[in-house]
């Protein structure tokens, strides 16, 4: 069976709450980010996954990310990877899709950018990268991101532009599967929560 990507966006922050853009800042999971990860980990501990002994971890260096990785009980097996860091949103670091749109309205971050940050095509290079070490390899990853890294990701695994990217959202603790269907590149799971649900 070819590599697969098991992907997890971080926990809740109190940016992600807000709907602020996260780029380069480092803040903690809150205390509801931190429960919604643990029970993740258990749900990754259990059949189909039994806690995904043969996979290959990596998380973004962010603390968000790395306080998942650990709080979902992988914390000794993974290895930070610069590559899987969020967009830097440069000028718009902070800031929430509406303050933005006051100055320019219509504002979308797929098709607009940010000024003094990374340039979507970066944010796809750094995407591609991850696409051809998974693909290279003989076994599934599991990884810790972001938002809209995740996003670019998934577009880039089934070979769209990363503007597409912005017809997937991804809740907080989400899982999802970038696999195989008919020998091509497919969404096997996408921003699963199901773990959070009673």
């Amino acid at each position: 069976m070819p590599a697969r990507v098991i992907l997890v966006r971080h926990g809740q922050t109190q940016w992600s709450l807000s709907n602020q853009h996260t780029g380069r800042t480092d803040i903690p999971l809150t205390e509801e980010g931190r429960r919604t990860v643990r029970l993740l980990g258990e749900r990754l501990e259990g059949a189909p996954w039994n806690g995904l002994k043969d996979a290959v971890v990596r998380t973004s260096p962010r603390v968000r990310a790395t306080e998942t990785c650990r709080l979902a009980g992988f914390g000794d097996r993974c290895e930070p990877w610069d590559t899987l860091a969020e967009w830097d949103y440069g000028e718009y670091e902070g800031r929430t899709t509406e303050e933005i749109r006051t100055e320019r309205p219509g504002w979308m971050i797929w098709r607009d950018g940010v000024p003094g940050g990374e340039r979507l095509e970066d944010v796809a290079a750094r995407a591609d990268k991850v696409v051809e070490w998974v693909r290279g390899g003989d076994r599934d990853v599991l990884v810790f991101s972001h938002g809209h890294f995740s996003r670019t990701l998934a577009a880039r695994w089934l070979g769209l532009g990363p503007a597409r990217g912005a017809a997937m959202p991804l809740a907080p603790a989400a899982l999802s599967v970038l696999g195989w269907s008919y020998d091509q590149p497919a969404l096997e799971r996408w921003n699963d929560t199901a773990h959070l649900e009673g």
